[in-house]
């Protein structure tokens, strides 16, 4: 055990002697990505327009083709891409194809290689292989993202990082790429990315339920939806969720970017987070189940903040400024 601590807790000369090889612009280090989705698509597209060399592979061949049009490389297997990269980034579903990627690349890593896990994920899901890494010298962060798929297209993504602050160092200019050099923040150790990532998700669907909840009873009782919006960021109960998020349903887009299906599997890991460490989140559970509900009427591939709509049906009014006043008018009459 005194071992695998050592090894897991390097010091400077150990990552020196183990050659890290710093993200400069005199090093072409191989970037080997794995998840080419509605996140990882833009994550990697933006690496290869700002000059660095990968390695990509994903399930979906299409995805990969847009990749290597615009200069990546194709990778046939997980395999190659282990056996060759320096740098690994994965960017996948969720702890059970982390788990089954990792487990696959572990024994193929070459020394002082670097995984960077950049799903929305468990602790637990990477720890199945960190003594394989570690016996063969490959070094790992967790580093999952905030900000949609639009910040993913954009560049800037907010990234929480877990791990070593010296291997943290040598990517920070990945990162810069990936996501708004302000936000790359380091959390703590190993598992702290994905444990900040949970609870960011969690935060933000019970911003949306409540949100949702308060919008249409307001309106319902006769307020205009535009006057409650307004009121609400004016007061103490601002969120940017109410300023820069919610909007977009008011023109009838429920983010049909981040699936239904996936919003529910994040809430899952959220909960089952909190069983792990022994706190009660019942607020939590209740914000699932209404996510469930919502997909079970919905259907898994509805948007992300479908919940909102089925506060609107339960109400049986829609918050659309277009509709408002006749809504209002008629719940005052």
């Amino acid at each position: 055990m005194i071992a695998r601590d050592r090894r897991l807790h390097r010091t400077q000369d150990d990552l020196d002697q183990l050659g890290m090889m710093e993200m400069t612009q005199n090093s072409t280090p191989l970037i080997g990505f794995i998840g080419l989705g509605h996140m990882g698509g833009h994550m990697s597209a933006n690496l290869v327009a700002a000059g660095h060399r990968l390695l990509v592979h994903d399930l979906n061949f299409e995805a990969e083709q847009r990749l290597v049009d615009l200069g990546a490389q194709r990778a046939d297997s997980i395999a190659a891409i282990a056996a060759s990269s320096d740098v690994v980034i994965t960017m996948l579903p969720g702890p059970p194809q982390v788990e089954a990627v990792i487990r696959e690349m572990a024994p193929l890593l070459q020394t002082g290689a670097l995984w960077v896990d950049m799903s929305t994920s468990t602790p637990a899901a990477a720890r199945v292989v960190d003594e394989t890494l570690a016996a063969r010298g490959v070094y790992r962060l967790d580093a999952p993202v905030s900000g949609m798929a639009k910040g993913a297209a954009s560049g800037m993504l907010q990234i929480f990082v877990g791990g070593e602050a010296e291997v943290l160092a040598r990517v920070q200019p990945l990162f810069e790429v990936m996501g708004d050099p302000e936000r790359v923040l380091h959390v703590g150790g190993l598992g702290a990315g994905y444990t900040v990532k949970l609870m960011i998700n969690q935060l933000w669907f019970s911003h949306l339920v409540a949100s949702a909840e308060v919008l249409t009873v307001g309106m319902k009782a006769g307020v205009a939806l535009d006057v409650l919006h307004q009121s609400l960021l004016a007061s103490p109960a601002a969120s940017a969720f109410l300023a820069n998020d919610l909007p977009s349903v008011f023109g009838g887009d429920y983010d049909d970017s981040f699936a239904m299906k996936l919003a529910c599997k994040d809430l899952g890991l959220s909960i089952d987070l909190s069983r792990d460490v022994g706190v009660p989140a019942p607020l939590s559970a209740f914000v699932e189940q209404i996510y469930r509900t919502a997909l079970a009427k919905y259907g898994p591939d509805a948007g992300e903040m479908t919940p909102i709509r089925l506060a609107e049906d339960n109400a049986a009014l829609q918050l659309r400024p277009a509709v408002v006043a006749t809504e209002a008018e008629e719940t005052a009459a």
